[in-house]
């Protein structure tokens, strides 16, 4: 079914490169399609070598004027941005769920948490402060200045597309640097929309690049970006062997990155755990977005007390979820994004099962077929299964009993990611323990809903480094000046 925007002109089909709309430079074209339906419903640049450095160079253009705009101005900027995206959620939900296939509900929520971003760093633009340092001799002023490190890499993934980028765009252009982005080639358009809208807000010409890119392609443009020195900072979000690379690759020019990689979330219920919050929290962190985020738990381990009790009020949450394109305004689980990630969910099941797991509900395709899966209840799940070891990215509960405190922390912890962990306990001093002990960067205490603009995330160990939101995002695209003045 045809793409119906009450603002059309949101659906923007090509390249954004200082302050205009254009083609790729080799007229490559790149589908984007519909993961309900399978069908394509746009197409966009598949754009190379040569888009990638006019966006540099454009971006270079505009960086000392845009980082001479005082903070006040940039500030009503991206407030007007912020209004923008809120006034158009209707039109930008529907882009959102067209292209990656969530929900129409989660796609307007998703609208408002990408908006949530612009509007903090609006208001901590203008909070970028410095510091007066007691001089240790007579006669001698110490200062610190922040200032923006410079032209900015955005590399965004495709499960969020529209919060994503407004992370990492919006304390860019609070810090006064300015930006090239790649948007995922699965969800290009909603970037593309966001980019008009901040044409529209008044964010000046060159200050804001978007360029796309096939998966064959992106290595094409980003290393473009990686080897040039006018780049100062990478931001990415995906994986981790993708993080990797643009860490050895961007040390020849030693740039600054933020790296949000892979998870492997563990969710631990212990047996004086309020059950019933404990199924609410993990509905919550599990099948948002069909369990594609990269903070959904994937290890659940519960305590072998209420293990039986807890799967059945899950196993009945679980079956009741309702699946479906999100052209139907009851669905609550999508499509998944693509075949690919349907593949990766089977073998995950196929594996677990096959060495001893039992799937309460679900364990197969839907019967919707094409790139959905059914909502699957996983258990007698055990550390040398798949699903233990990788991230499922999809609908798929797997759990674990333990009896063990001292255990089910070293089991959480046997991981080299560390992103985000759960756990729920009405136990005060365990809450402290766990807390402690456990090595991620976010940690939901008896709370499944972690994600806000004022909080700081990312993550430790293989899952990256870096913050994005709260006032340590802004610090992240900015340098740090010390100034020494003999009176």
């Amino acid at each position: 079914m045809p793409l119906s925007l009450s603002r059309p002109d949101l659906l923007r089909t090509q390249n954004f490169i200082n302050a205009r709309w254009c083609e790729g430079r080799d007229g490559r074209t790149l589908p984007v399609s519909d993961p309900a339906l399978d069908v394509t419903i746009a197409s966009v640049p598949d754009s190379g070598a040569a888009d990638a450095r006019a966006a540099v160079d454009a971006a270079y253009a505009a960086g000392p004027a845009w980082r001479a705009v005082p903070a006040k101005q940039r500030a009503q900027i991206l407030k007007r941005w912020n209004a923008l995206i809120l006034a158009h959620q209707e039109d930008l939900g529907r882009l959102i769920s067209r292209e990656q296939g969530k929900p129409l509900a989660e796609g307007r929520g998703e609208v408002a948490y990408a908006a949530s971003y612009v509007e903090w760093f609006a208001e901590e633009a203008v909070r970028a402060y410095g510091d007066i340092i007691p001089a240790p001799v007579s006669g001698r002023r110490m200062m610190v200045l922040k200032e923006p490190v410079g032209v900015v890499a955005a590399i965004t993934p495709w499960n969020f597309p529209a919060a994503m980028i407004a992370r990492k765009i919006a304390p860019a252009l609070a810090a006064g640097c300015t930006v090239v982005a790649k948007p995922a080639e699965d969800t290009p358009l909603t970037s593309l929309a966001l980019a008009r809208l901040a044409e529209e807000a008044g964010v000046p010409a060159g200050v804001l690049n978007i360029v796309v890119a096939s998966r064959e392609r992106a290595a094409e443009v980003v290393d473009v970006w990686l080897a040039d020195g006018r780049v100062r900072k990478i931001t990415f979000t995906g994986s981790t062997p993708v993080g990797k690379h643009l860490a050895r690759e961007s040390a020849g020019t030693l740039k600054k990155l933020s790296l949000e990689l892979g998870g492997n979330a563990p969710f631990i219920v212990f047996d004086d755990a309020d059950l019933d919050k404990a199924v609410d929290g993990l509905m919550a962190a599990k099948f948002r977005n069909g369990g594609q985020t990269c903070v959904s738990p994937n290890r659940i381990f519960v305590h072998q007390l209420v293990h039986d009790a807890f799967v059945e009020k899950l196993a009945a949450r679980v079956g009741a979820l309702k699946v479906g394109p999100a052209t139907d305004p009851g669905s609550q689980i999508g499509p998944m994004i693509n075949e690919r990630a349907v593949q990766k969910i089977e073998r995950h099941v196929r594996d677990a099962i096959a060495k001893g797991a039992h799937a309460v509900v679900g364990g197969e395709r839907h019967q919707l077929g094409g790139n959905y899966f059914a909502p699957t209840v996983l258990i007698d799940v055990d550390a040398t299964m798949a699903c233990s070891c990788e991230e499922t990215f999809g609908p798929v509960v797997a759990i674990n009993r333990f009896s063990d405190e001292m255990e089910v922390i070293a089991a959480a912890n046997d991981t080299p990611f560390g992103l985000a962990a759960y756990f729920f306990s009405g136990d005060v001093k365990r809450i402290w323990r766990l807390a402690e002990a456990l090595q991620t960067g976010i940690v939901g205490i008896n709370e499944g809903a972690l994600a806000a603009e004022a909080a700081p995330f990312g993550g430790i160990k293989e899952s990256g480094y870096g913050r994005e939101g709260s006032r340590y995002g802004l610090d992240d695209y900015m340098q740090t000046k010390y100034l020494c003045q003999t009176l």
